[in-house]
């Protein structure tokens, strides 16, 4: 029988193949992959790029990407973003493109958030890439806290009901209509009391990191959602 926790589980699990799964959008878009294949090793088989971005080696060290991997990031990264920096505009222009039936406005915003560490309003190359490295290739706690991070809108080390209401909108209001028809208005709060129920152990009304990591580790489908783009590139 379909419950509301059992739709509210497969939300939480959307949730996070939604955050790993828009690193391919923007892997996607910078023209580095093509998603509707299923082998994805011919697209580094690409001409040498020859311009080599200042402190390739200290990349390379800080990420799980190889030399040659990053070269080609740089290449498409520099081709749709010639400043150098990408803004929150691109990332919405992005979404927008991705999802034509919904609204990802918001979402963009907040994934846009979570990649400016530095909130400086912009991300370099190196920023991008960091996070790349974490969403394809990160350990199962680095993609945790990576989500997690996404989650904590402002970013106080905890996850709260307005955040998560918050976030919980913005994949809705990304689906679009034709995703959720049927989609009652107290639907999202609903959703996050089943949330709260399953990630606050402790029951005081906020979500640490630890408890995020622990609930999310004893989720089947949550784990496996993790893994599924880890070979991308």
């Amino acid at each position: 029988m379909f419950t509301l926790q059992s739709e509210s589980e497969g939300l939480q699990t959307l949730g996070i193949v939604v955050v790993v799964c828009s690193s391919l959008k923007l892997l996607h878009y910078l023209g580095l992959i093509d998603l509707s294949y299923d082998k994805i090793e011919d697209e580094l088989e690409l001409t040498t790029v020859c311009y080599r971005p200042e402190g390739l080696e200290q990349l390379e060290a800080q990420t799980n990407f190889t030399k040659r991997e990053l070269q080609v990031l740089y290449r498409g990264f520099k081709n749709e973003c010639p400043s150098g920096v990408v803004n929150e505009e691109t990332f919405k222009q992005i979404y927008a493109q991705f999802f034509p039936h919904g609204d990802a406005s918001m979402y963009a915003h907040y994934l846009f958030n979570a990649f400016d560490t530095a909130q400086t309003g912009s991300v370099k190359f190196e920023g991008f890439v960091m996070a790349l490295s974490t969403l394809l290739r990160g350990t199962v706690h680095e993609k945790l806290r990576w989500t997690f991070n996404l989650y904590d809108i402002n970013k106080d080390g905890y996850i709260n009901k307005e955040e998560m209401m918050d976030i919980v909108k913005a994949i809705y209001d990304m689906m679009g209509k034709y995703t959720y028809p049927v989609l009652k208005q107290d639907a999202p709060r609903l959703h996050v009391e089943v949330f709260f129920q399953k990630m606050d152990k402790n029951k005081d009304g906020v979500v640490t990191l630890d408890e995020f990591i622990e609930s999310c580790q004893e989720d089947d489908n949550i784990m496996r959602s993790l893994q599924l783009f880890e070979n991308v590139m």
